[in-house]
């Protein structure tokens, strides 16, 4: 029996980050291949993720109001891939 742990994480496998904001703790769960997007997107707009995240979600609640934060990240992240 292997009860060895892998040391990298499955492809599609959800990567759980907890941050807070617009002054609320949340957490949010995407794939570590969308991590490393949105981190890029961050870095070349001079934002910590958090606020990018936050920039996220207020332009969620104006155009769907009960979307999922998750789907509104992965959406922007594909609308600004660089």
């Amino acid at each position: 029996m292997d009860t060895s742990v892998p040391t990298t994480t499955p492809k599609g496998a959800l990567k759980k980050r907890s941050m807070r904001i617009a002054g609320h703790r949340t957490s949010l769960a995407l794939e570590p291949e969308f991590w490393a997007a949105l981190e890029r997107i961050a870095r070349a707009r001079g934002q910590t993720l958090p606020v990018l995240i936050a920039e996220i979600d207020d332009g969620r609640a104006k155009d769907v109001v009960d979307g999922s934060l998750a789907s509104a990240v992965r959406v922007f992240v594909l609308q600004n891939r660089i």
